[in-house]
């Protein structure tokens, strides 16, 4: 079912779903002007997760390694992907 959805239905699928944990308010967040760290945070984490080495995340991404590296550290994206207890 997640498959016959566009990509636009998916994220506003999950703000509804956020919203409503908390309450039905989103209000004070400021989500408009965050939007292109989350989508950049979304695009690295599937780039370094679709990959199976940096250099390929970085050819990938279109970035140069030194770059992918910073952004790595900036978005803390291991962090994501380490198992919880």
């Amino acid at each position: 079912m997640l498959n016959n959805l566009s990509l636009e239905e998916v994220i506003a699928l999950k703000l509804e779903l956020s919203s409503k944990t908390v309450g039905g308010y989103l209000y004070g967040l400021p989500l408009w002007d965050t939007l292109p760290l989350i989508i950049k945070d979304a695009v690295l984490k599937y780039g370094v997760s679709a990959t199976r080495t940096q250099s390929e995340a970085a050819r990938f991404l279109g970035l140069n390694k030194d770059r992918l590296y910073k952004l790595v550290k900036k978005f803390d994206i291991h962090s994501f992907f380490e198992e919880k207890d």
